[in-house]
């Protein structure tokens, strides 16, 4: 595995595992215990943090993947992804929003809000590992020029 798949596969396993601790976060506070949800939502920001961190670096220096399959499916594949991409950054304008409801401790906006949150994260990660299926094992793509290269061009 090169560098153009390993961080692919790391960041979506982060996305996965932020996607599978918010499940158990909500689990938690529906059983009311309070203090286990709120330590288990702040592991699950922290893995979407680390995430971004990961596939924006990646995407700032060697650049996205791009698509490899057939180009009868290239359209699909488009707005699937710009889906996902609005899905991604709707979950995360949500979830900062959950996150500071809940640490100002202003409750009922926090369970209102939280429960959006939770699904829009849901179906994120679901579209993300398929983006990942499709662009990594199933129509393995070539590599873009790295972002900082077209903005400076080097």
């Amino acid at each position: 595995m090169d560098i153009y798949t390993l961080m692919p596969t790391i960041s979506t396993s982060l996305i996965v595992i932020s996607a599978i601790l918010v499940a158990i976060g909500w689990r938690l506070a529906v059983m009311r215990r309070l203090e286990e949800h709120q330590r288990m939502m702040f592991w699950a920001a922290v893995t979407a943090i680390l995430f971004f961190i990961i596939y924006s670096s990646r995407t700032l220096i060697s650049g996205n993947t791009s698509w490899g399959g057939p180009d009868s499916l290239k359209p699909f594949y488009v707005t699937f992804l710009l889906f996902h991409i609005t899905l991604a950054t709707a979950g995360a304008v949500f979830g900062i929003t959950t996150l500071t409801l809940g640490y100002k401790k202003k409750f009922a906006k926090h369970r209102k809000i939280g429960r959006v949150t939770s699904i829009v994260w849901f179906f994120t990660a679901i579209t993300g590992v398929t983006v990942y299926v499709l662009l990594y094992l199933m129509y393995p793509g070539g590599h873009t020029k790295p972002m900082l290269d077209a903005i400076l061009g080097w």
